[in-house]
């Protein structure tokens, strides 16, 4: 009796899966309607071109930095002069940058974290959770200038007076803390979102694993996820900073206009942080031919110096990122 089993057609089966080398990808597009055609070149015309635009900027402001920044700028304060070359420099800008960048992240680094870990984690009761994730969402979209606003109405207020200049029973509400506290905001939504990425990577086998030795929630939190989470956390904690230093409008209404620290009575440095100062954003604002200075030089100079602060924070993020794909990934 014959078989009624049909036999397969001769020849190669069928080849499945993505493409095995970028020729393959390059003919499969050829196959493309034109309007995609059209679609993927509009895509890499203005990929090349915000390229093209970032290159520009850094090219111009390493020309003008580099011609107008002297060595004697990063260690002489400001001062009043009729000249350019005889108005100082921009240290107290430079330290005030610094400032508010390590007390910003000192806020919203453990804050930021905290958030992220109940979210991820627990993630109870789950309407407060909902509200806490709308809330990190607008504040990620509010801009600086409403924040500003917002910690100029906070820390006016009598309650917080021994946090700024006070003067006969009027709290101006301006000084490094204000600053930094509302810095802190701006940084907070990068640091929740990159440390929930990193604990979301994390397959759950890893925390069903830690449990069935006997450790608790918060053990295995602070012993195993978090470390493991470690290459986000520190990519939040960049792209935070690189938020908190290159911010002007905070500092512009709660630190104060002025190009000098301008401490209040007190021990050192709870006198400084309380009273007003600046960043190089700051002096950028007021230095650039439209501000109250008019010292173009000095601007371009600072402007340079605080490029260069960008640029090493990007760096770092792309460090860190290398580190954590030679250790490997997670696998489920």
């Amino acid at each position: 009796m014959e078989s009624s089993v049909a036999t397969p057609p001769a020849g190669p089966p069928p080849r499945m899966g993505p493409p095995k080398s970028s020729n393959d990808a390059v003919e499969a597009s050829a196959a493309w309607r034109l309007s995609d055609r059209i679609g993927l070149a509009i895509c890499w015309a203005l990929g090349l071109l915000f390229c093209a635009i970032a290159v520009a900027i850094v090219l111009y402001l390493m020309v003008k930095g580099l011609a107008y920044l002297k060595p004697s700028m990063l260690v002489t304060p400001a001062t009043a002069g009729f000249s350019q070359s005889q108005s100082g420099g921009f240290s107290d800008a430079l330290i005030g940058t610094l400032i508010v960048a390590v007390m910003g992240i000192s806020i919203a680094l453990p804050i930021g974290i905290g958030v992220a870990v109940w979210l991820v984690e627990y993630g109870r009761p789950v309407a407060l959770a909902r509200i806490a994730e709308s809330t990190i969402e607008a504040i990620a979209g509010i801009p600086s200038i409403v924040l500003a606003l917002f910690g100029t109405v906070i820390f006016s207020s009598t309650a917080l007076g021994f946090l700024s200049r006070t003067s006969e029973g009027v709290v101006f509400g301006r000084s490094f803390f204000a600053a930094s506290a509302m810095l802190s905001l701006v940084a907070l939504p990068l640091i929740v979102a990159s440390t929930r990425e990193g604990l979301n990577a994390i397959p759950h086998h890893v925390r069903e694993a830690s449990y069935a030795i006997g450790k608790t929630k918060i053990a295995t939190t602070r012993r195993i996820l978090l470390p493991a989470a470690r290459p986000q956390v520190a990519t939040g904690a960049m792209l935070g900073l690189g938020r908190i230093i290159g911010d002007t409008a905070i500092i512009v209404v709660l630190l104060g206009a002025t190009q000098n620290f301008a401490p209040v009575g007190g021990a050192f440095p709870i006198n400084y942080l309380r009273g007003a100062g600046t960043t190089l954003t700051n002096f950028v604002y007021e230095a650039s031919p439209t501000g109250n200075l008019n010292q173009p030089e000095k601007a371009y100079a600072a402007a340079f110096v605080l490029l260069l602060m960008v640029l090493a924070l990007n760096a770092a993020v792309d460090v860190i990122h290398r580190r954590a794909r030679k250790v490997g990934t997670w696998s489920s």
